[in-house]
């Protein structure tokens, strides 16, 4: 008897010879789809002009494709992940991300829909925080805090691209030189981002970023997923897998207050897979909460974070970061008003994983430190790879 990646592609490629790329044990393998860059079944990058913003910079659209059919587009502006097509377990693609139509679109305003987000994701406490005694005033552009980076954050410039070719990958390397004082952070912060996609149907994420300044810095990518597809219906059904035995409690403001609190006997607990909305309800508001990763003390490189599967479909992705936490977020502000190939995004039609370090921390001296000096390189490394079950 076929296997079900063998059917698929059996189903998919017709005569041609089904192949596929093998993934983590734990995993089955994903399907040849067919859909490549070439006939030859290799990968490609190509670039197209995606419009300009009102200041008259050109916006340039990249696609990544790898030798199994597995696409990614990502634009100059913001440096964002535009789409994201992977296959279902009867080869069926579908983009996996929340993601608008237009340049227009995303120049109206969005919630960081596949953004590269900084100088500092998430939140610092009413925009202020010290470094060697002198005191930095951000913007409050979130309540009386600070967040994503201030009114013109990372996700509203347009970065220079370069693209790059290695022997199983190809991305784009995005780079961003942020002036000292820019939203009022310290420093020139030099940054490159770059994003590939592998041959084993992995996104990697690769940060890094120097200063002349002692400054603070925390890099994320804040795609929203849905594994049915953008705009498909909502992700409570969706197993999801959290390697996190604590997790930070937060105020009102979703500021943390300080103390790490166990995953345990609560329903911020899915160190065993549950589904997103098996005990939603119980979490006012909806998920918004920065996870403790386990991390194996002195092991290197990107550690397991998350897996996620989505029944129906059969498609799985797993995360892999560096980074010591993952803000787990469910959409709890969609409302329907955007929307893309004209389905609405409503409440928890998405869900975000952004793997970062703690919220706050430039004011939290017990968190682990986001601080960045002269002479000292930021890089973190992140890791989303594909498969279907």
């Amino acid at each position: 008897m076929k296997s079900s990646w063998e059917r698929v592609a059996t189903l998919v490629m017709g005569v041609v010879a089904a192949t596929a790329i093998g993934c983590p044990a734990h995993n089955q393998t994903i399907p040849d789809t067919g859909r490549t860059g070439t006939s030859e079944g290799k990968m490609s990058i190509e670039k197209e002009p995606f419009g300009k913003t009102p200041e008259g910079a050109e916006v340039d659209l990249y696609t990544l494709t790898n030798a199994n059919g597995l696409r990614v587009k990502i634009m100059t502006y913001g440096a964002t992940i535009t789409s994201v097509e992977v296959p279902d377990r009867d080869g069926r693609l579908a983009n996996v991300t929340l993601s608008l139509d237009s340049l227009d679109d995303y120049l109206k305003g969005h919630p960081f829909f596949g953004s590269t987000v900084g100088r500092y994701a998430n939140r610092i406490a009413k925009g202020k925080f010290s470094i060697d005694g002198k005191e930095y005033t951000l913007a409050a552009n979130n309540g009386p805090n600070h967040l994503h980076g201030g009114e013109k954050g990372f996700d509203k410039v347009v970065w220079k691209a370069e693209p790059i070719e290695g022997e199983d990958s190809v991305g784009i390397a995005f780079s961003y030189e942020s002036p000292d004082g820019e939203e009022g952070y310290p420093g020139k912060l030099s940054v490159k981002v770059t994003y590939s996609l592998t041959n084993d149907n992995e996104l990697r994420m690769e940060f890094a970023a120097t200063t002349d300044r002692p400054t603070v810095v925390n890099l994320v990518n804040h795609t929203y997923w849905n594994l049915v597809g953008g705009g498909a219906g909502d992700v409570l059904d969706h197993l999801l897998t959290l390697n996190a035995d604590h997790f930070l409690p937060i105020d009102d403001g979703l500021i943390p207050l300080g103390e790490w609190e166990p995953v345990k006997d609560t329903p911020m607990d899915f160190t065993q897979p549950k589904t997103i909305g098996s005990r939603i309800e119980q979490v006012e508001e909806g998920y918004d909460h920065c996870y403790v990763l386990n991390k194996t003390e002195g092991k290197k490189g990107p550690t397991f974070v998350a897996k996620i599967t989505e029944p129906g479909s059969g498609r799985v992705m797993e995360i892999f970061t560096t980074q010591p936490g993952v803000q787990f977020y469910t959409g709890n502000f969609l409302d329907g008003t955007l929307s893309g190939g004209g389905k609405p995004f409503k409440r928890h039609y998405g869900f975000c994983l952004e793997t970062q370090h703690y919220p706050d921390s430039p004011n939290r001296p017990e968190f682990p430190s986001t601080l960045l000096a002269p002479g000292e390189e930021y890089r973190q490394t992140t890791v989303h790879k594909f498969s279907v079950e």
